[in-house]
């Protein structure tokens, strides 16, 4: 996937559909993922070795496939950049998570899309949304509003300023990589920017929050870290990655809204819980959404 030799389309085909459910499928499992192994693995410290993890495997990946990643291309300062939004992004993420309950916390965390509908046209004109498309973002943050507020607990401010945080976050990254052009660089190099930042940041951060470092985990703990870091941490975003260089960011964006309802589904299949009348409506709205954003 070279993000150089890629055609660019102005809207999305059979192939970025697919992709992107499978993404949005997995990290909606990922939020019980991390939150199942909190008591075993400290938050910092788990966001940590999962991106230590993949940028190994990112090097790795380069290195077999002949992919130069240190080559002097002028994408040093804002690569640092959004290397830094994203390593804050998931130190909220993990930190957020440990302070309410992970449905709660999502919704909060899924307002990037409108980081990112918002910021992103002033910088590339193509991606101006029309008001239909604005109508489409609306349904699927209420739907997403929704279908959380049969599930959502008892949450801490602390909990939802974190989520309102790593979302505004993940979306500005996203607009520094439209903004800076970032995606003339390979997707691999523009991950590596991200990845290599958090796994050089969160350490220290954990080290100064007075974590316990340790790898005497459960089964259930290792099963976590391994799947967060190949299939999440390289695998989900280097798609991510190569998408935002080939596809609108305006349009893909609105997928994410998908993922708190996959974790939902998953909470219902993984920990007994209906699946609600209001949750089916939440999903139906959603796809509603998706296909107005997605109108050529």
């Amino acid at each position: 996937m070279n993000a150089v030799s890629t055609q660019r389309k102005d809207h999305l085909d059979t192939l970025a559909i697919c992709l992107l459910l499978a993404c949005c499928m997995f990290w909606g499992l990922q939020q019980i993922l991390v939150k199942a192994i909190m008591d075993e693995v400290a938050p910092l410290f788990q966001a940590s070795l999962r991106c230590i993890g993949a940028s190994v495997l990112l090097m790795v990946w380069c290195r077999l496939r002949g992919i130069r990643l240190f080559d002097r291309d002028g994408s040093l300062l804002a690569g640092m950049m959004t290397g830094g939004l994203f390593a804050a992004e998931f130190a909220c993420i993990y930190l957020g998570l440990q302070a309410t309950t992970a449905s709660r916390f999502t919704i909060f965390l899924y307002t990037a899309p409108f980081w990112v509908a918002a910021l992103v046209p002033l910088f590339v004109k193509s991606e101006r949304l029309r008001p239909v498309q604005w109508l489409g973002m609306a349904c699927a943050f209420v739907a997403v509003a929704f279908a959380m507020r049969e599930s959502m607990g008892n949450g801490s401010a602390t909990g939802d300023l974190l989520g309102l945080a790593a979302g505004a976050l993940w979306g500005l990254t996203t607009v520094a990589i439209k903004a800076h052009n970032l995606t003339r660089i390979s997707p691999e190099k523009l991950l590596l920017y991200q990845i290599a930042a958090t796994a050089l940041v969160l350490p220290w951060l954990s080290w100064a929050w007075g974590e316990t470092w340790s790898l005497d985990w459960s089964p259930l703990a290792w099963g976590s870290m391994i799947t967060q870091t190949v299939i999440g941490a390289f695998a989900s975003y280097l798609t991510w990655m190569w998408m935002l260089g080939r596809y609108p960011a305006t349009r893909i964006s609105v997928f994410v809204f998908l993922t708190p309802l996959f974790a939902l589904l998953f909470g219902t299949w993984l920990l007994n819980e209906a699946a609600t009348p209001t949750l089916l409506a939440a999903l139906a709205l959603v796809a509603l959404g998706i296909v107005l954003v997605n109108r050529k």
